[in-house]
């Protein structure tokens, strides 16, 4: 009988086996040119699902492995990506890979991870400590294009990325101002902006405006994710905005890149970088340092960006990273115009004592361990030690003259520290591969506002006149928020996989302070001032959701879909700012909503990329802007609550090499062809404002199309640029004129053409881009205050030359 019973158990023992069987996939990488292991590379199994590097000798493992058929992706920033396909059938197997360097051929640009020629791809499912299954991606890659880098020109780096709207206001790139399906673009608010992975606003929640922006010359990879990105990364309606720096090399102990620019109406570019690794030691660091004078009379600006990251590999499964940025510039405002004055001369100002000064410094550290090839944990501790200050002669009247009279100074001062911790693990269930993210975050900000009345001069003097009398409101807006999230994909099979998550905020706002009120003589003489102290506290938690699916029905085609829930709270701008052509409901409430995303894409290939989608944007309580007159008849706005808004649209993107698919044997030859048209509706569903109903939302132009070829032969490469937006509105009330403060209205269709092109000869290489070819007038944005209030105009024909030397 136990005989009996031992072989029963023996035997479906070994069929579980058989049909459950966890087996391991083991191997090597090495060099082709001399056989040598390769120590760290990357290895990515099942479409990044699982990953692993490399050890000293070049070897690799990946456990618990179900039957079935798997794709290898072996990544080294010296070598060309190798793939391979693995069956594994009831047993363990070992493979070896060899990889090609890339320095075989001296006159190719090195380019970490290249995996596209486009310039352009998307995040894969599992990547650097995320989850990005199911989701709407793009990452532009800055070293593959054919673009103006050394004025972080928005409009050809982010060309690619579909229904993008973009300010351009200024042409030397200091502040970077992109919004999306009706999102406002200033100063890229509606976006969760980071560097590396941490917080680069001036304050996430409080005060989301970046004006800080690294230089384009210095970033390895600009990723940007949808909507969905909400769970991981942040509420912001936008999604996620990271920008990840260039990486330090691995095989050399330094090198240096130098780029020197010269450009039209005083330009000037200096861009240097120091980059290596020393033992377990890697470090890169930048310094950029630009000046001009600008398209228009009162333009001049000065800024530089400094920048060091080190990192030290304790063991092969421990870094410790330390960095720090530093960037401060100071800007003349040329000033706001009237719809008349921009008729009359887009290139006119009739404001020389308006000033604009921004420092910022970032300091960061990193902690990355992983425990095994399935799980890693990464730690990282971030702050900002900031200020804006703002000043200038800004009435509401924008083309009455400057009456010399003291200027309005605003003086915001930022003190914040964050801490956000993210633990990845890959497991399985059954015989079915999983992904887990867990993580949570704390976030400490302190925002110190100061508005009153600065000196009559004509300088840069930012200092109030009167610290009693001349301040027309002090504030202290400290907040606190604590945030926990997950994620996890469900890979059911090959070829589908879920993906639900859930986020937890606690938000604290509060606001203490005054506000005073000044009485004047008919000479302009202040007789009086008073103050009214203040004092408000808001805290609130929630919790948001979101579920994304993919189906990958062959291995070139994705199909992807998500809804992701979204949240937005007022800010610290919302709360208690002097503006004299507007005024701020207080009772304003936060800003919720969902965004859903249905799209098919293309697999990663350097022949051919696209990706087609539609989307939905419900934003309840979305806070806007709505014409008005005041007692005395004066044309004023009114931020409110406006209503409930409905975006929705069709957003496409088609890149092709055309020339290498037609002849495929001719590698040095190359025709490239993109397109990325978005067709968006939008209109207010529920508003309690009269005549707002049905209305088109603002910043929704319902054509955004850029498309452009781009030809290289060898190394020299030269692309062509078309941009066409169609009109916007500014406000919810769709006004078509801005009156005499021009703060709304309507933003008139524009079209742009854009040529450019490089060089690659050794070490060197020549840059040149002619913006705005035709020489067009047009504007982006009818600024509400800083750095106008009025139309700002964008920039005419300018030329760009570049010479880079790596050494």
């Amino acid at each position: 009988m136990m005989k009996s019973l031992v072989s029963n158990f023996f035997f479906f023992w070994l069929l579980s086996s058989l049909a459950f069987g966890q087996y391991n996939l083991s191997g090597r990488v090495g060099s082709r040119a001399d056989s040598t292991g390769q120590a760290g590379c990357r290895v990515y199994l099942a479409n990044g699902r699982l990953v692993t590097t490399t050890d000293s000798s070049g070897r690799f493992e990946f456990t618990n492995l179900a039957n079935g058929q798997y794709t290898l992706q072996v990544i080294h920033p010296d070598f060309w990506v190798a793939k391979m396909d693995v069956s594994i059938h009831n047993g363990n197997r070992y493979v070896s890979l060899w990889l090609n360097s890339r320095t075989q051929t001296l006159d190719e640009l090195v380019v970490t991870d290249k995996r596209t020629d486009f310039g352009f791809t998307r995040m894969r499912g599992v990547e650097n400590m995320g989850i990005y299954e199911g989701k709407k991606s793009e990452v532009i890659i800055p070293e593959q294009l054919v673009a103006n880098l050394a004025t972080n020109n928005a409009r050809q780096i982010y060309a690619r990325v579909a229904g993008l709207n973009i300010y351009e206001n200024e042409g030397a790139g200091l502040q970077l101002s992109i919004g999306g399906r009706g999102l406002d673009p200033n100063r890229t608010a509606n976006f969760n902006v980071r560097q590396n992975g941490y917080d680069i606003s001036a304050d996430a929640l409080g005060y989301p405006e970046s004006y800080y922006t690294p230089p384009v010359e210095a970033i390895g990879r600009i990723q940007i994710v949808r909507g969905a990105a909400s769970l991981q990364y942040g509420t912001q309606f936008g999604g996620l905005l990271n920008f990840v720096m260039k990486k330090p090399v691995t095989n050399r102990k330094l090198e240096l890149t130098a780029r020197q620019t010269l450009g039209s109406f005083g330009f000037y570019n200096a861009f240097t970088s120091l980059s290596g690794t020393v033992g377990k030691l890697s470090y890169y660091t930048f310094f950029q340092y630009k000046v001009g004078n600008g398209w228009r009379p009162n333009s001049h600006f000065s800024n530089y960006t400094a920048y060091g990251n080190v990192n030290y590999l304790i063991s092969p499964k421990t870094t410790l990273g330390a960095e720090l940025t530093q960037m401060s510039y100071l800007a003349q405002q040329p000033g706001g115009l009237t719809d008349a004055m921009f008729r009359e001369n887009p290139r006119q100002s009739n404001r020389e004592r308006n000033w604009f000064a921004v420092n910022w410094t970032l300091p960061a550290l990193h902690f990355d361990h992983k425990f095994s090839v399935s799980s890693e944990v990464n730690v990282r501790l971030f702050g900002l030690s900031a200020y804006r200050y703002s000043l200038g002669f800004r009435p509401n009247r924008v083309a009455s003259p400057d009456d010399l009279s003291e200027r309005d100074l605003i003086k915001g001062d930022f003190a914040n520290w964050g801490a956000e911790a993210r633990y990845l693990k890959r497991y399985s269930i059954g015989s079915h591969q999983a992904v887990g993210l867990v993580g949570s975050r704390y976030y400490h900000g302190f925002n110190h506002n100061v508005q009153g009345l600065g000196s009559k001069g004509k300088g840069h003097d930012f200092s109030f006149i009167d610290e009693q009398q001349g301040i027309s409101s002090d504030y202290r807006f400290p907040n606190k928020n604590v945030a926990l999230f997950a994620e996890n994909i469900f890979y059911i099979g090959d070829k589908f996989s879920l993906t639900p998550g859930l986020r937890y905020e606690y938000i604290l706002t509060r606001a203490n302070g005054f506000y005073g009120t000044l009485t004047r003589d008919l000479a302009g003489n202040i007789l009086s001032a008073s103050r009214t102290p203040e004092e408000r506290m808001n805290g609130r938690q929630f919790l948001l959701g979101g579920l994304g699916l993919s189906v990958k029905p062959s291995s070139l085609l994705d199909l992807y879909a998500n809804l992701s829930q979204n949240y937005r709270s007022i800010t610290f701008s919302d709360m208690r700012i002097a503006n004299p052509s507007q005024v701020i409901d207080p009772n304003l409430k936060d800003e919720r909503g969902y965004s859903v995303d249905v799209g098919v894409r293309s697999t990663q290939t350097t022949l051919y990329s696209f990706d087609v989608s539609g989307f939905v944007l419900n934003y309840n309580n979305r806070i806007g802007e709505v014409q008005f007159y005041d007692q005395s008849d004066r044309v004023l706005r009114r931020r409110s609550n406006i209503g409930q808004a409905l975006i929705l649209g069709l957003e496409s993107y088609a890149e092709a090499d055309l020339l290498r698919l037609l002849q495929p044997q001719r590698t040095t030859l190359s025709g490239v062809l993109f397109t990325n048209l978005a067709f968006i509706h939008s209109r207010y569903a529920v508003s309690e404002i009269p005549g707002v109903v049905g209305n088109r939302v603002e910043f929704v132009p319902a054509v955004n199309l850029k498309t452009g070829v781009r030809f290289g032969i060898n190394n020299l490469k030269t692309s062509l640029q078309y941009t066409y937006l169609s009109e916007q509105f500014t406000d919810a009330t769709n006004a078509r004129e801005g009156g005499v403060s021009a703060v709304i209205g309507l933003i008139p269709a524009y079209h742009i053409l854009d040529a450019s092109c490089s060089y690659q000869f050794r070490r060197f290489r020549l840059e040149g881009s002619l913006n705005n070819l035709t020489n067009v007038f047009y504007f982006t944005r009818r600024a509400t205050g800083y750095p106008g209030p009025g139309i700002l105009p964008s920039d005419g024909r300018s030329l760009y030359l570049t010479l880079q030397v790596r050494l």
